[in-house]
């Protein structure tokens, strides 16, 4: 029986890769170096970089590989790596998702129902959400704005300790629409419920001892 014979071609080039040339790896024959603290040093022989690198214990490091010539920095690359990776994390942990919440009210609500609606918003900016406020006008009250933009700054007033008025109540068709915006970040509303949490756990285990 005939064993299949599978050609597996290299790629000579290999993956492309993100991570700037460092050191040996760099094949021109002169680089414009910047020395460690930022300072221009000017062109020099890539040989004379290299020396330099060993000399001050750093990495030659192409920071501008399509300049004529490539523009290189004396710099700790290990260090430098480390320190990019962690600013990248905390930027994308203080990166709130963006959520607009929607309430929904009719010109003429009822005391409670009004109760309610606004507890929802206090829970909303409480989270750092915005939210949407919209006044469905029916039949004739369209032709009393006023009852829908009385509520809208009624409700803006009565929430402004949580949050603002992002966007000022503006006649849409048959709607009017108001956007609350929180006065604190969703992270830190996050911090300080989860802040809320621990201080009731810590009173619980107190009265339980």
């Amino acid at each position: 029986m005939a064993v299949r014979q599978t050609t597996v071609r290299r790629n000579l080039g290999g993956p492309i890769s993100a991570e700037p040339r460092i050191n040996d790896r760099i094949r021109v024959p002169e680089v414009r170096l910047v020395g460690p603290s930022g300072e221009q040093v000017g062109i020099v022989p890539l040989a004379k970089a290299l020396e330099l690198a060993q000399e001050y214990d750093l990495d030659l490091v192409e920071v501008a590989a399509n300049a004529r010539p490539p523009v290189c920095k004396l710099m700790d690359y290990g260090k430098f790596k480390y320190e990019s990776a962690m600013k990248a994390r905390e930027a994308r942990k203080n990166q709130a998702h963006t959520v607009i919440k929607e309430m929904k009210l009719r010109p003429k609500i009822d005391p409670h129902d009004y109760d309610t609606k606004k507890g929802h918003v206090v829970r909303f900016l409480k989270q750092g959400d915005k939210v949407k406020i919209t006044i469905m006008f029916r039949g004739r009250e369209q032709s009393r704005p006023e009852l829908g933009y009385r509520l809208l700054t009624r409700l803006a007033e009565d929430v402004s300790d949580l949050g603002f008025v992002e966007s000022s109540p503006k006649q849409d068709g048959r709607n009017m629409i108001m956007v609350l915006g929180p006065h604190k970040k969703k992270t830190e509303a996050r911090e300080a419920q989860a802040a809320r949490k621990a201080e009731r756990l810590e009173q619980q285990g107190r009265t339980a001892s």
